[in-house]
């Protein structure tokens, strides 16, 4: 006898204790519960991302109050701030250095557009560099945009086959 929930489960009346369940649905449910952020706090915005990690906010309710500041612990980097050129080089260097699978936040006007920075000096847009996958707009945006932004990533990966995600596509 099959529970409402096939996918997923079965009638614990006659499976016991046992739980059955597809691979990519536990593994994602682990990677979204579980999301280490790589910090890469530029400007003004890195103050907002800071105030996420505050008791008024709280980002570990999401599973990432865990910053990690070595790329090789971190899994999401939340690029906020404006980035120059000359910054650039060492924010590709970070991202080459997270193991996969990997996602990045654009937190701000000026990681996803270059903001009110339209000089040489100024990147337009860090994803020109590396693959965004969410966007959060403001300048600067609030904490509860980031944790909505979060969220958001949380919904992605939860819909993303577990072993081809390792196999992502990178820019």
């Amino acid at each position: 006898m099959v529970s409402a929930n096939t996918d997923y489960t079965y009638n614990s009346k006659i499976e016991g204790d046992v739980i059955v369940s597809k691979a990519d649905a536990v593994v994602n449910w682990i990677r979204t519960h579980s999301m280490w952020p790589m910090p890469m706090g530029l400007a003004c915005c890195a103050i907002e991302l800071m105030a996420s990690g505050a008791a008024r906010h709280d980002i570990s309710r999401f599973g990432a109050e865990v910053m990690r500041f070595s790329p090789r612990q971190s899994d999401v980097m939340i690029v906020s701030g404006t980035v120059t050129y000359k910054m650039a080089t060492a924010v590709r260097r970070i991202y080459d250095q997270m193991a996969a699978p990997r996602w990045v936040i654009a937190m701000g006007a000026c990681a996803s557009s270059g903001g009110m920075y339209r000089s040489y000096a100024t990147l337009q847009g860090v994803d020109r560099i590396i693959p965004v996958d969410v966007y959060v707009s403001g300048c600067p945006p609030r904490p509860e945009a980031l944790l909505d932004a979060l969220i958001k990533l949380q919904q992605q990966v939860r819909r993303e086959p577990a072993l081809t995600n390792l196999l992502k596509p990178e820019a």
